[in-house]
């Protein structure tokens, strides 16, 4: 009998897991302080059931959010850890998604040409990559001029705040157990500084410790030079656009 790796059984430990959270149901999940949503399947809904075209989401895991698009669409996955891979291919057969595309690789490399895709779809990932400049670089390389990043992601509470201080003295052990999540991570200030267009999210709370302030929103990528707007123009913190 050959054993697996250390590392290949806790990938195969956190896929099953992760297909087993796949029946957790969004509409108990409550945000607070959220100005337009009462539940994470009211904002998944809202995010993700009008999409269009061509979307990748990155980080799939086991096919958490593939209840919430249109069947239509062309959707990519790219999922580093294979162990994902069955239970993402069973989760878009019963959600009748019939046009979809499984890579295995990363998100600062995406199996994407330039400016050919729609939208990218990012939820519980940025905390996670090794270099989120490098990813949010590819993510727009990546896009179409003015297509959307679609994120949800919890992020760093305020600093000085007790949440805060919890944040920085857990990471290094929340890291290695969590597969590379910073619970510590200023994905916000990361995202306008990114070079987008534009950039919208809504702050929010969930009932989680540690990981409880959330954003939730859009970034676009940038129009092309004839459309005359920049960055520093359209740059709002409030998630105002539906999609």
């Amino acid at each position: 009998m050959t054993c697996l790796p250390l590392s290949q059984i806790q990938k195969r430990l956190f896929a099953w897991g992760m297909a087993k959270a796949n029946a957790a149901d969004d509409h108990a999940i409550k945000l607070h302080d959220c100005q337009e949503y009462g539940t994470m399947a009211d904002l998944k809904r809202s995010l993700l059931g009008n999409l269009q075209g061509t979307v990748l989401e990155i980080g799939p895991g086991a096919g958490a959010n593939l209840s919430y698009y249109p069947t239509n669409v062309y959707w990519i996955g790219v999922e580093p850890n294979p162990f994902m891979h069955p239970y993402i291919y069973q989760e878009a057969e019963r959600q009748g998604l019939n046009n979809i595309e499984l890579h295995k690789g990363m998100a600062d490399k995406l199996p994407a040409e330039d400016g050919s895709l729609d939208t990218v779809v990012s939820t519980y990932v940025l905390c996670s990559v090794t270099d989120i400049d490098v990813t949010l670089r590819d993510i727009q390389r990546v896009l179409k001029p003015g297509g959307a990043f679609v994120f949800i992601e919890h992020v760093a509470a305020p600093d000085g705040s007790c949440t805060r201080t919890v944040q920085d003295g857990v990471t290094p052990i929340w890291k290695t157990v969590f597969d590379g999540c910073h619970p510590n991570r200023e994905t916000g200030m990361f995202l306008h500084d990114a070079g987008f267009e534009l950039v919208q999210y809504q702050q929010f709370w969930l009932s989680i410790p540690i990981v409880s302030p959330h954003i939730a929103g859009i970034a676009i990528s940038r129009f092309t030079a004839q459309a005359g707007r920049t960055v520093s123009e359209n740059t709002e913190h409030s998630y105002t656009r539906q999609i």
